[in-house]
């Protein structure tokens, strides 16, 4: 894979005033769960509960988290395709959530999906050719020729033969299914992109070529990513900036550098404890901060700091009193009491950093 260059800090915002081209303040989604006969609402599942955070043109947002944690929820939710029960999303100052009829339909193709299933998420019963000319079908004016000599184009540029825009999906590998699915969602010409774990599915091998063909379409289009992974490692390579979710809240915000080399909060170090180190002489004497039990349930999250039923260094105020959300450090967002001790503590709890 090659090496990302760019520093966050030189990442070019879309206004002179330095206005974000994605702007997130207090947005929360609750699924309803309904119960008996008549449907009562008997609760709420918290997918997302009170997430502010700004991305930059031509940057990479990296958003990482365990399974649950409503990474995906976040995704769909700045895309509209789930409404936020409240708060703010803004696309070049455009209040999305309000945005409805033919103002959201004008906006819809800049900002496009990659999704982490390419096994379900193209229709089998419709060729390449139909699946990436479906958007430009919607969106675009172009007659029939027009279209297939886009269809065309894109399947070039994703790195496929144009002779296969006839084939169906199962004729192809997983990898080339999710070039497929990279091909549609560039078609409009997007100006963002948010990548749903593009690249979970995929064989070891193969993933690289997708991360590299990301890479390359972000430069030559000027794309804006937010990329939702697990995979700390193929995170760093890629993203400019990392946020680290847990139980639809955020734990840590910051600079692809910060969050790797100087961690605050004691989720984001877990996580880093976790990652097999190259070197089996360090991988075999390292000590591992290790997580008791599982992940709460959304529908029933812990009072306080919602990681404080699995936190080494959980006091009693972590239980009762919900952490402020920041900035300890000049770009460099934690939601912990103890943000700035967290690592001595761990150490002297875990024996672990």
């Amino acid at each position: 894979m090659t090496a990302k260059h760019e520093d966050a800090t030189a990442v070019k915002p879309y206004g002179s005033d330095g206005t974000p081209l994605v702007s997130v303040t207090d947005v929360t989604k609750y699924f309803p769960i309904k119960f008996g006969v008549f449907r009562r609402h008997v609760g709420d599942v918290k997918a997302v509960d009170g997430v502010s955070f700004d991305i930059l043109r031509g940057e990479t947002l990296g958003l990482v988290g365990e399974s649950g944690s409503g990474k995906s929820t976040i995704g769909r939710v700045v895309l509209q395709l789930h409404r936020a029960t409240e708060g703010s999303v803004l696309f070049e100052g455009v209040e999305l959530t309000e945005a409805k009829g033919e103002v959201l339909r004008k906006i819809r193709p800049r900002m496009q999906m990659v999704f982490q299933d390419p096994h379900t998420s193209l229709n089998p019963r419709m060729t390449v050719a139909a699946i990436i000319g479906e958007p430009l079908r919607e969106h675009s004016n172009g007659n029939a020729a027009d279209r297939h000599n886009r269809v065309e184009e894109l399947l070039t540029i994703v790195g496929l033969d144009p002779k296969h825009a006839n084939r169906y999906p199962h004729e192809f590998s997983g990898g080339q299914r999710q070039r497929i699915g990279v091909a549609r969602a560039i078609a409009l010409n997007p100006d963002f992109i948010v990548c749903d774990e593009p690249i979970a599915a995929l064989d070891v091998s193969i993933q690289a070529q997708v991360i590299n063909l990301l890479e390359k379409l972000q430069k030559e289009m000027d794309l804006t990513y937010l990329f939702i992974s697990h995979d700390l490692a193929m995170v760093r390579h890629i993203a400019d900036r990392v946020a680290v979710m847990y139980l639809g809240r955020f734990m840590e915000l910051a600079d692809v550098d910060t969050v790797y080399e100087r961690p605050m909060h004691p989720y984001t170090l877990a996580l880093h404890s976790a990652v097999p180190v190259p070197d089996p002489v360090v991988e075999a004497t390292r000590k591992r901060i290790i997580l008791e039990g599982d992940i709460p349930s959304p529908s029933n999250p812990p009072s306080g700091c919602t990681f404080h039923t699995r936190c080494p260094i959980a006091q009693e105020r972590c239980a009762v009193e919900i952490p402020e959300w920041r900035e300890v450090e000049n770009g460099h967002w934690v939601s912990c009491h103890f943000a700035e001790e967290s690592v001595k503590m761990l150490e002297a709890v875990t024996g672990a950093v």
